[in-house]
């Protein structure tokens, strides 16, 4: 059969090219791009876990130096809660001072108030003593006829105002 004789024929010289395109396609590509290609494939690799190593550096060292700033932050906060605890102090001190020399002058009036009051109150007893013996004078001259002396009169009103 002559067609099956040709198929050896045909088909050697079709791998034979076969072969040599896949040997070609194989250098070129398999040998000189697959290389370069997987070489920069690894330094971006190594771009990326060198920029990911520098960016963890830079988040440890922002939170270290967070850490430390809070706790700078709460000394001073704590340094000035002091301060505004011993202003407190100094202030409630000098205000007592002061409200206690405020209290002895108040104290002072209000002594020197009821002994003006304790003076007008003998001074108005004393007016009042000399109206009523006056007075008890007038009226037993006038209802009985005796003249009574002032004396009498003083002591009877006195008497009178003591017991009542």
């Amino acid at each position: 059969m002559p067609q099956i004789e040709q198929l050896a024929a045909t088909y050697s010289s079709q791998i034979f090219w076969l072969l040599i395109t896949f040997g070609l396609v194989f250098f070129i590509v398999g040998r000189g791009m697959v290389p370069r290609v997987m070489n920069t494939v690894a330094l971006r690799d190594d771009q990326i876990a060198g920029d990911l190593a520098a960016a963890q550096a830079a988040r440890d060292e922002a939170d270290a130096r967070e850490a430390d700033w809070r706790q700078r932050e709460n000394e001073n906060r704590a340094a000035a809660q002091a301060l505004v605890g011993e202003a407190k102090l100094a202030s409630g001190a000098e205000t007592e001072a002061k409200l206690a020399v405020a209290q002895q002058r108040v104290d002072a009036r209000l002594v020197e108030a009821e002994q003006r009051i304790s003076g007008a109150r003998d001074a108005a007893m004393q007016e009042i003593e000399a109206v009523a013996s006056s007075a008890a004078q007038d009226i037993t001259q006038r209802l009985a006829g005796i003249a009574v002396p002032p004396e009498s009169a003083q002591a009877a009103v006195r008497r009178a105002l003591a017991d009542g």
